[in-house]
């Protein structure tokens, strides 16, 4: 069993996301987790409600010889609640407890909070399946995770009795292995100093990037006006406000039959309600959309009618109902879309297309709360480009690409600038555009350059850095400060390192700040299929640019060419980001077929059909 392809199943064991699966957040990104960490995992996923017997008998399933489920990992029901009977379940089915590893990971959840000793979850195997029990949190899910990923692998060529594989981790730890296994560059997160000239590594530590976006999200105030308005929002209207006619056609009374009618009379979508009572044998021509009158209890349409008669002017005077006319025949009802006192709003949903239609639909406007965005660049050899060529500096590209992807996210720039490489100009500028906006998006300037002086500058106006770095390619400088609630990006200056960055942490924080519910805020991910036949693995994760073709159903993502950071023509064609995983010993490429996430780009993301 090779780490390739390993069966996981993601058990969420609540009462609440049972109910309401949209609640779930631990079990999501438990297997986003898993995506990250395995190559090409298959991963299964189930909501249970806290019941023991439904827990026990989908874990005897899961573990069952026919379904070869290497690793199932529940989350919830592990504390004290009358309720929480997920250990007592997963004991049923153990054929070997794991005390040790239930330990350890209750030795590191301690060190993370006190409130960890109330969490009672075990491990164990069933057969050849490996079970483990995390909290219900989200935060506890990611900590314990973390700590095991590394864990698992030969946890589960224990189990499956792999040799081979046991023995050449043994080999690894004891450093006793007959050759020397291949040198693979290594790039610590924790090898850090003071950056100055005797000590040249970066201060700040190398973030993963889950960590980092769960950081940037934690810092951010999320904008509770708009969502909690539109939770509780009721519509002061009923939709359709009067009884409506869905088809053209003839407006009568159900109780006259089929037969001849008088024609007396025409309504148009827009026209008063007729409150004047009429004869069985007489009708009134229709338009769709229009109120109908109030003695009028059905309406045929033009299609089941002859014409029999017009007057002088043209106009219709008698037609022949060729069909029974039954009571509410063609009739929208009042209310039938929307009821009057009823929430407008089914689900919280921030979309400005979403927003503003229906809040228009009931003569209502309100204003999205839209944070206030600069976007500026940074670099003496930057040129605007209008300017003419001159020798030694290029057009800055960054300001337009940024400003571009904003609008193309709903979201405006209210200022753009590019700055030279000036402590001074640099740190008046920054001082004074936070008086205009919440957010800086700031490209250039926050490498380990002698000018580069965004972090000097943002440490002198009493902004905090929570990033540094983050261990992503490409992307390593990435920057993120706040002071209160003004927020700043600073993206590195290379075109497509601020490119992928931008879609990775400030599109999501953005939106955190608009409102947005966690789950939308991220690009949507799908699985591809690697169409490059060889695709080298860096020591550091990878987002490289592809293009996505649809083949009966399946995405097969082609890479876009030299992936180089400064190549700003690699985002030509690209529909998505294909999350590559780092180089380790045993995995140094990305081959043709390999499946891997990938983050959407574009709205309409598939450039070709197949």
């Amino acid at each position: 069993m090779s780490d390739s392809g390993i069966v996981f199943a993601v058990i969420t064991i609540s009462d609440t996301c049972h109910e309401d699966a949209t609640k779930d957040r631990s079990g999501p990104r438990l297997a986003q987790l898993i995506a990250e960490h395995f190559e090409n995992p298959r991963i299964l996923k189930e909501i249970l409600p806290d019941e023991r017997e439904l827990i026990k008998q989908k874990l005897l399933q899961l573990s069952s010889p026919e379904i070869s489920t290497a690793c199932i990992l529940t989350t919830g029901g592990t504390g004290f609640a009358a309720r929480d009977v997920t250990p007592e379940a997963t004991k049923e089915v153990l054929d070997k407890e794991c005390p040790q590893l239930a330990m350890a990971i209750g030795m590191h959840s301690l060190q993370k909070t006190k409130f960890a000793a109330l969490s009672r979850g075990v491990c164990g195997i069933a057969g050849k399946t490996l079970i483990v029990n995390l909290p219900g949190s989200e935060k506890a899910v990611v900590e314990c995770f973390d700590y095991i990923k590394d864990l698992l692998p030969h946890a589960l060529h224990l189990i499956n009795n792999d040799l081979a594989l046991v023995r050449k981790t043994h080999e690894q730890l004891q450093g006793s292995g007959a050759a020397p296994a291949p040198s693979v560059p290594h790039v610590c997160p924790h090898k850090t100093g003071k950056g100055d000239a005797t000590d040249r590594n970066s201060p700040y530590p190398m973030l993963p990037v889950n960590e980092t976006l769960n950081l940037i999200l934690k810092t951010i105030k999320t904008q509770e006006t708009l969502p909690n308005l539109l939770k509780n929002f009721k519509s002061p209207v009923d939709i359709p406000p009067f009884r409506a006619s869905i088809k053209d056609g003839y407006a009568m009374k159900s109780s006259g039959f089929s037969g001849t009618k008088k024609v007396i009379g025409y309504i148009a979508a827009g026209d008063s309600i007729i409150t004047e009572d009429f004869a069985e044998d007489e009708c009134y021509k229709i338009n769709t959309g229009a109120p109908v009158p109030l003695q009028a209890d059905c309406v045929i349409q033009i299609e089941d009618t002859k014409l029999l008669k017009t007057k002088k002017d043209g106009q219709e005077d008698l037609v022949e109902i060729l069909i029974d006319p039954k009571k509410d025949l063609d009739i929208r009802p009042v209310g039938c879309d929307l009821s009057k006192n009823s929430p407008l709003f089914p689900s919280v949903d921030l979309s400005p297309v979403v927003v503003k239609s229906l809040m228009a639909s009931v003569g209502h406007a309100v204003p999205l709360h839209k944070p206030l965005v600069a976007v500026i660049s940074t670099g003496s050899e930057l040129l605007d480009p209008q300017d003419y060529p001159i020798e030694g500096k290029i057009y800055d590209s960054n300001t337009t690409m940024l400003r571009q992807l904003l609008q193309y996210f709903g979201f405006e720039c209210f200022v753009t600038k590019v700055l030279s490489d000036d402590f001074d100009e640099v740190s008046v500028t920054l001082s004074n555009i936070y008086d205009e906006v919440d957010f800086v998006i700031c490209s250039g300037g926050v490498s380990m350059g002698d000018k580069d002086y965004i972090k000097p500058v943002l440490q002198k106006l009493g902004f905090e850095l929570l990033v540094g770095r983050v261990n992503m390619k490409p992307g390593k400088p990435m920057t993120f400060a706040a002071k209160g609630d003004k927020y700043f990006f600073g993206l590195p200056g290379n075109p497509v390192s601020a490119f992928v960055c931008f879609h990775l942490f400030a599109l999501p924080a953005v939106r955190w700040c608009s409102g947005w519910t966690q789950e939308k805020c991220m690009l949507p991910v799908v699985q591809v299929i690697l169409e490059n036949q060889s695709v080298p693995l860096d020591p550091r994760p990878e987002y490289m640019r592809a293009t996505i073709t649809s083949r009966n159903g399946q995405l097969y993502a082609s890479i876009t060419g030299n992936q180089m950071s400064s190549r700003l023509q690699s985002i030509v064609g690209a529909d998505v980001l294909v999350h590559l995983p780092a180089r380790t010993e045993t995995k140094t490429e990305a081959n043709a077929g390999d499946i891997l996430p990938a983050s959407v780009l574009r709205y309409d993301f598939i450039t070709k059909y197949e």
